[in-house]
């Protein structure tokens, strides 16, 4: 095992992680019985600790500073693939019931899991430049619990406790917040300007998530609300220029900003240099990110 970085955080305790990063920028709820801890202090590092039980259960890092020894971000598929094979299928046992994900070939290329002693290693590329855009560290229990691939199981399965609204209400505005943080270490990447948080158009993009979920389509188009000309103007936002990603049914805001980047139109969304604020809207699984240019 590596003797410093990510993958060393992974069953510390709260106490020794505050040693080695200091105070958390804030706390995160989630949907998976764990709390992310965000240190979000650097422009080129970025890290999401995930604590349960005051021990780490999960860690996500992206930035060119980020120490992933043995890995490195921005390393090529070709050089990880020397040292991990990407399997079609990883087998498992948690809480004494035996598990088997299934990866078909396309998220073997943009997302792939490999086994490194007892931790599980959700590699994200970024399928355009063939490199590691960020890393997710995982135990048994926590991959189990997102289900991120098919999952065949014999046994109990494994899952999350069900959520109260208001848990959720906290939960949503963490992955808000969470994208935010993502798209900007993105845009950082490619050598753009960061955009800020605009809660305005978080209100119109809260809206059309809740829409989505409430009623059942998926669209940038609501039967009932119209376009995103329609819901902007709505909601009294003033711009100049305005774009606009959905998603649903991804397991975290993690895993969706990683999806929009290996999508044509919506990379071409999260990394145009024109959009100066962005509104982040969360209902549940559906996710609405609404970018504008603005006169300031």
């Amino acid at each position: 095992m590596p003797t410093e970085g990510l993958f060393t955080y992974m069953g510390k305790a709260v106490e020794e992680i505050e040693e080695l990063l200091g105070k958390p920028t804030r706390v995160d709820q989630t949907a998976y019985e764990y709390d992310w801890w965000i240190y979000n202090h650097y422009p080129n590092a970025y890290i999401q600790v995930g604590i349960k039980d005051n021990k780490v259960v999960t860690v996500y890092g992206i930035g060119d500073e980020i120490n992933a020894h043995p890995l490195s971000i921005n390393q090529t598929m070709g050089e990880i693939q020397e040292q991990f094979d990407f399997e079609n299928t990883i087998s498992l046992t948690a809480k004494g019931n035996s598990y088997r994900f299934e990866l078909t070939e396309e998220e073997r290329q943009q997302r792939p899991l490999v086994v490194f002693g007892d931790i599980f290693v959700q590699l994200y590329f970024d399928k355009i430049t063939g490199k590691l855009s960020s890393i997710r560290l995982m135990d048994n229990e926590v991959l189990v619990m997102q289900r991120p691939y098919e999952l065949v199981y014999r046994g109990e399965l494994l899952s999350a406790k069900d959520l109260s609204e208001d848990e959720w209400k906290s939960i949503e505005k963490g992955i808000e917040t969470q994208i935010l943080d993502i798209t900007n270490m993105m845009r950082f990447r490619h050598n753009l300007g960061p955009v800020k948080w605009h809660e305005e158009t978080s209100i119109v993009a809260y809206k059309h998530s809740e829409d989505m979920r409430n009623n059942d389509f998926f669209s940038h188009d609501s039967p009932t609300n119209g376009g995103l000309a329609d819901r902007l103007a709505k909601g009294e936002v003033l711009y100049q220029l305005a774009g606009e990603n959905i998603a649903a049914k991804y397991v975290d805001g993690i895993a969706v900003v990683e999806g929009w980047l290996n999508s044509e139109g919506h990379r071409e969304t999260l990394l145009n240099e024109k959009f100066t604020h962005l509104g982040v809207g969360v209902f549940e699984k559906y996710y609405t990110q609404n970018f504008i240019q603005t006169w300031e």
